[in-house]
């Protein structure tokens, strides 16, 4: 069914139904439409129906088929975000999956509230919701940088040419720590800190991961940076002019 009636739907993987019937409850409460699956194949058949998710909820450890198999034969064909369930030992899982280009993860066991968080974040930036169109209003919260122009409040990245640049969730609070703290060198800790994933049982790696994604998207050659420079042994510096706004309260 088309049209601004449609609820958003979001498929939940995992093979333990108490958990999916949980979430399935949790996003059902907030408006969206559950599409509870209980393998990777039934999220593939549904994938290949009329009824394909505006978002995927996807468990690494399936019963079928690996979960980061099944994220990269999904990310070939769809552009559908997904954020990875995975386990607090699962750090390789959690590389590989931002490599193959998951929006983001979260680790269990999960507070329900930060799931929710991560899922409306996600749905937000990348207009999953169906939000009718308004003018652009001017960048009120944000920064300028070469051209570039990244907008707090709708979360949202223009390239120079007046396109959208489409982040995950993680690249945009990478990029957003950076540019605050531009023209000074961050350390790990200090991006994850500043980008609020301290306390998500995230590691120096995933720093490095998402540092290489983002220079895919906004350096003009992403072999030999312009805009963030690593510092060998300390961390990351975004290098050059960003012109700062602030909306008056």
């Amino acid at each position: 069914m088309q049209g601004a009636e449609r609820r958003t739907r979001i498929a939940i993987v995992d093979d333990d139904p108490a958990l999916r019937d949980g979430i399935a409850d949790m996003v059902r409460t907030e408006g969206y439409e559950p599409l509870p699956c209980g393998s990777a194949a039934a999220l593939l058949g549904l994938m290949d129906g009329p009824h394909e998710p505006d978002l995927i909820l996807l468990d690494l450890r399936l019963p079928d088929r690996d979960g980061l198999a099944v994220a990269g034969a999904i990310r070939s064909a769809s552009s559908v975000p997904i954020i990875m369930l995975t386990g607090r030992g699962g750090d390789l899982d959690r590389i590989l999956g931002l490599e193959i280009g998951a929006d983001d993860y979260v680790v269990k066991p999960f507070n329900s509230r930060e799931l929710l968080a991560r899922i409306k974040a996600v749905l937000r930036r990348l207009g999953r919701e169906r939000l009718p169109e308004r003018p652009t209003p001017a960048l009120r919260n944000g920064y300028r940088f070469a051209g570039h122009e990244l907008d707090l409040d709708r979360r949202t990245l223009t390239a120079p040419t007046g396109t959208p640049v489409a982040l995950t969730v993680a690249e945009f609070d990478l990029l957003a720590a950076l540019l605050k703290g531009h023209g000074r060198v961050l350390t790990r800790d200090q991006i994850l800190e500043m980008s609020h994933r301290g306390n998500d049982d995230v590691f120096d790696r995933t720093v490095d991961v998402l540092v290489l994604r983002l220079r895919r998207k906004i350096e003009p050659n992403p072999a030999s940076p312009r805009f963030i420079r690593t510092e060998r042994g300390l961390g990351y510096v975004f290098d050059g002019d960003v012109e700062v706004f602030r909306a008056r309260e």
